[in-house]
């Protein structure tokens, strides 16, 4: 193993394995191979496809008016049964 300008030289094992060390363990990556023989690697988070529409522009825009409209109001109590009866004269 040794040490370029600008990264670390490591040997893949018998297995196709190289080791990133400790520090990394345990973290999800994203490995990208650009061309043969070149690959990119990402450490990051992993966002299920159930849970990906959160991320599109316009869904963060929402949440974030949210958010602030619900800092700005204090919470108030409910009438369910008032609330159940908007719900059955909507239908």
């Amino acid at each position: 193993m040794g040490v370029t300008k600008s990264g670390i030289i490591r040997t893949v094992g018998s297995n196709g394995q190289i080791s990133l060390g400790k520090e990394y363990a345990g973290k999800l990556v994203w490995l990208h191979e650009m061309e043969p023989g070149v690959f990119m690697l990402k450490i990051g988070e992993f966002v299920p496809d159930s849970e990906r529409w959160l991320m599109d522009p316009s869904v963060q825009q929402e949440l974030e008016e949210a958010i602030q409209w619900a800092e700005e109001h204090d919470p108030q109590d409910s009438n369910l049964d008032d609330i159940e009866r908007r719900i059955r004269d909507a239908q």
